[in-house]
């Protein structure tokens, strides 16, 4: 049975090319064009898509709008197709926010060769975008809105020498947000990869650290990793953890991609496993694929404790069970119980450390 895919886009160009991509697969399937949301709608109801392609910036009515009438009345899967300009990234995150599953950039300049240069890319997104549990996305995105109000955990025994390492993929964008609202403004440093392509990032960091209590904001090279910030991988970077002196630094790498990734989760991984050992708290997040499960292994063999987000939680649980089956984690928990565990974990360890 192939996936079915309605396509929507007021380019003529991107409709075309998008269906040309998508039906030259075995398993998905174009099943109608709309240059609109307004044409869309009806058309949802007559054809039944597993999947809609939904253009950010459309007449009549835009793709956010659109979004979020959609979500409430016909939740379904819905991968957005971006610009790469500071106002599309901005809009993109927000529609991540309104529960679209994940997202693809149009290439700013020879759209047609561009667009099949992604085709690999559009495609398993629109699998990974059939397997997503859409539900998930909306719990997570309701659940987001409380955690601001709430007051910070608060830790004072925590060492400076402790870091947090997460990695996420698919759904990630929401989750590390939920997982970021509810860490107290004194936790350790925290070094993260999400696969984002560049010039999403930076935006991305932004509005993460518009919200929460910790700084939050685009790893730049060589960065001095301090309590209470957080350094988001650039999307077209891998980043690492290294050494200086007594200090952690960020590094990053222009070396070419992981398990296809770039940024890669089992680059950042790895570091940790080198340079922070013990140090280290590995967090595995929703995501399609296997990256960072080898990673996570590496980073226990060498000492460090690590966190997985269960299967009901994650919008695709495909990194997280990677990572479990390789035998990389300690504690597999819901998205929501993940923030608690991991500071429990880091307290106890060091009320631990200063009785002996």
């Amino acid at each position: 049975m192939k996936t079915k895919v309605l396509v929507i886009d007021d380019s003529a160009l991107i409709r075309s090319l998008l269906t040309e991509i998508i039906n030259d697969t075995k398993d998905l399937e174009v099943i109608g064009t709309a240059p609109d949301p307004l044409v869309a709608r009806e058309m949802i109801k007559q054809l039944n898509p597993d999947v809609l392609t939904l253009d950010v910036e459309m007449p009549r009515m835009d793709g956010l709008d659109f979004l979020e009438k959609l979500m409430r009345l016909r939740p379904m899967p819905v991968l957005m197709v971006s610009t790469l300009t500071e106002k599309g990234s901005e809009i993109t995150l927000r529609a991540l926010e309104l529960g679209a599953t994940d997202f693809v950039t149009k290439p700013k300049m020879g759209i047609a060769q561009g667009m099949q240069q992604y085709a690999d890319e559009i495609t398993d997104k629109i699998r990974t975008a059939a397997k997503a549990k859409i539900s998930t996305l909306q719990n997570i995105a309701k659940a987001t809105s409380s955690y601001v109000q709430q007051s910070a955990l608060r830790n004072p025994l925590i060492s400076s020498e402790k870091l947090l390492i997460i990695g996420a993929s698919t759904g990630g964008t929401e989750a590390i947000k939920s997982f970021l609202l509810q860490m107290p403004s004194d936790c350790p440093g925290i070094l993260i990869t999400q696969h984002m392509p560049a010039g999403f990032t930076k935006s991305f960091a932004d509005r993460l650290n518009s919200l929460c209590k910790i700084s939050v904001k685009e790893a730049a090279d060589g960065e001095r990793v301090l309590p209470g910030h957080a350094y988001i991988a650039p999307g077209d970077k891998h980043l690492l953890l290294a050494r200086s002196g007594a200090n952690y630094v960020t590094r990053l790498s222009d070396d070419e991609p992981v398990n296809r990734h770039k940024p890669s989760v089992d680059v950042l991984f790895d570091s940790a496993a080198v340079n922070a050992g013990k140090n280290a708290i590995g967090v595995i997040l929703t995501g399609m694929g296997k990256d960072g499960a080898a990673g996570m292994v590496r980073m226990k063999s060498s000492g460090a404790y690590n966190f997985a987000q269960n299967e009901e939680s994650c919008v695709v649980y495909g990194m997280p069970r990677e990572a479990v089956a390789q035998g990389g984690v300690h504690e597999v928990a819901h998205l929501k119980d993940l923030p608690k565990l991991v500071i429990n974990y880091l307290t106890t360890n060091s009320e631990r450390a200063m009785r002996v």
